[in-house]
C-alpha cells in the first residue's frame, strides 16, 4: 500500500471513530464494539449500509471485489458475495428495525470455517444533527479456537470496515 494511502485510510478511521474497544476476549469468544459518529441522518446512514460493495474493503472479500458484495437491509437476506465460479454467504439478517437496527447471524472471513456462532449488530440513533453507530460484534466457539491469539486482529478489520462505512454515509468516499 502507498504511503499516502496509508496516512488517508489511518486519518479515516481516527476521524470517524470515536470509542472502539474489545470488551471481552478468552480462548473460547470475544465482545468487539466500536462506535461512530456519521454526518448523515439515520435514513441516509441506513441507506448506506444496504450497499457494502461502495464501502466494505476489496482486502476482506473472497473474490477481490466489493463489487461482488449485496446486502439487503430485510429480514432474511444475505450479506453475500457473488463471483463467476463462486459464492459465499458473509452473514444472514436475523434481525431489522428500520433505520435503528440489523442484526447478522455472521462467521466473518476465516471464521467461516471454524463452525463458530457470531453475531454482528449495526445500531443507529440519531445524534447531534447525525447518526451514532454502535458496531457489536459476539463471537463465541470453544477454547480450541484460540480467539485471544487473534482478536486484536478482528478488532483492527472491524475498525477499517466499519470505519469505511461511516466515511461513506457521510457522503466521502472511503
Amino acid at each position: 500500500m502507498r504511503p499516502f494511502r496509508i496516512s488517508l485510510l489511518l486519518l479515516t478511521l481516527f476521524a470517524t471513530a470515536s470509542h472502539a474497544e474489545v470488551k471481552q476476549g478468552s480462548a473460547d469468544g470475544f465482545i468487539i464494539q466500536h462506535h461512530f459518529h456519521i454526518t448523515a441522518t439515520p435514513a441516509q446512514a441506513w441507506e448506506a449500509l444496504g450497499h457494502p460493495e461502495s464501502w466494505w474493503p476489496k482486502d476482506h472479500t473472497w473474490s477481490g471485489s466489493p463489487a461482488n458484495l449485496s446486502l439487503k437491509t430485510e429480514l432474511g437476506s444475505c450479506f453475500c458475495e457473488r463471483w463467476k465460479d463462486g459464492g459465499a454467504e458473509h452473514g444472514r439478517v436475523i434481525m431489522v428495525q428500520k433505520e435503528k437496527l440489523l442484526r447478522l447471524n455472521a462467521a466473518l472471513g476465516p471464521m467461516q470455517d471454524m463452525a463458530i456462532s457470531g453475531v454482528l449488530s449495526v445500531a443507529l440513533a440519531a445524534k447531534d444533527g447525525g447518526t451514532d453507530a454502535d458496531i457489536t460484534y459476539r463471537v463465541s466457539g470453544t477454547a480450541e479456537h484460540g480467539f485471544d491469539k487473534f482478536v486484536a486482529g478482528v478488532d483492527q478489520v472491524l475498525r477499517q470496515q466499519f470505519g469505511n462505512f461511516a466515511t461513506f454515509a457521510s457522503g466521502k468516499h472511503p
